[in-house]
């Protein structure tokens, strides 16, 4: 069995949360296809008999494009990478080179691979400080203090929530936003702390994997962090497959 099957989701719960990721996933990439899809269309068929029949039609003004569109599609992407490599860690999907591994005992591998993991741990604590100091000025919080490991706050953090998106629109909540992070004053974009924010979450998440991935490894339901040989594994199922029939 390989490692992403023997990491697969277990129970109800499990499945549910897995499916809620993979459903984000698969959100985030059809907003940003449709996004770029319908601001291709706008930019192509501006002037055009296509643009004025459908305005007649439908009683409506297009816009020549979404002037807001590209970053959105920007800040998806963003959010999908981010979101992306804790799914990653959590299913075994990173790739690695295991060739030390394979070429050592089973006791010195499982050391090897722990060793890895805190190495991991380490760098994911290290980020998650940085995106967090990153962060938290644009929603008006204070960054930590310490260069690496966090000792406190900074009370001298700037309070920066009134950075603005350049072109991104709020959707919704507009007034509490303004209220809660502005002072009351008016938003005219999104402000930056929204699409910032999967900063923290997804290292946080990351680091979360990772953590759950090392206890898998203690417990020997996983043997790796990484993908390792997933494809040749694929390739023998395949063939097993095609002899059966």
């Amino acid at each position: 069995m390989s490692a992403a099957k023997a990491r697969g989701p277990q129970g109800k719960f499990a499945r549910l949360i897995s499916n809620i990721e993979e459903t984000f996933i698969a959100l985030l990439l059809g907003l940003m296809v449709l996004v770029t899809f319908v601001n291709v269309v706008l930019r192509y068929t501006n002037g055009t008999w296509i643009n004025t029949t459908l305005e007649t039609l439908l009683g409506v003004d297009f816009p020549p494009s979404l002037l807001w569109g590209l970053e959105t599609v920007l800040v998806l992407f963003a959010w999908l990478v981010l979101f992306g490599i804790s799914y990653g860690f959590k299913v075994t999907a990173h790739l690695g080179v295991d060739a030390i591994l394979n070429i050592v005992a089973a006791p010195v591998r499982k050391t090897l691979v722990l060793i890895s993991a805190l190495c991991c741990i380490a760098y994911g604590g290290l980020m998650m400080k940085g995106a967090w100091d990153y962060w938290a000025p644009f929603a008006g919080y204070k960054k930590t203090e310490g260069r690496i490991i966090p000792t406190g706050f900074d009370d001298r953090t700037r309070d920066q929530a009134w950075y603005e998106t350049e072109q991104i629109p709020i959707p919704f909540g507009q007034e509490f936003l303004e209220n809660r992070y502005n002072l009351g004053e008016e938003y005219e974009k999104m402000p930056r702390f929204i699409p910032y924010a999967i900063l923290p979450f997804g290292i946080a998440l990351m680091l979360f994997r990772i953590l759950q991935a090392t206890v898998a490894i203690l417990r020997g339901r996983a043997d790796s962090l990484i993908v390792s040989h997933e494809a040749e594994d694929a390739v023998e199922e395949v063939s097993a497959l095609n002899k059966e029939n």
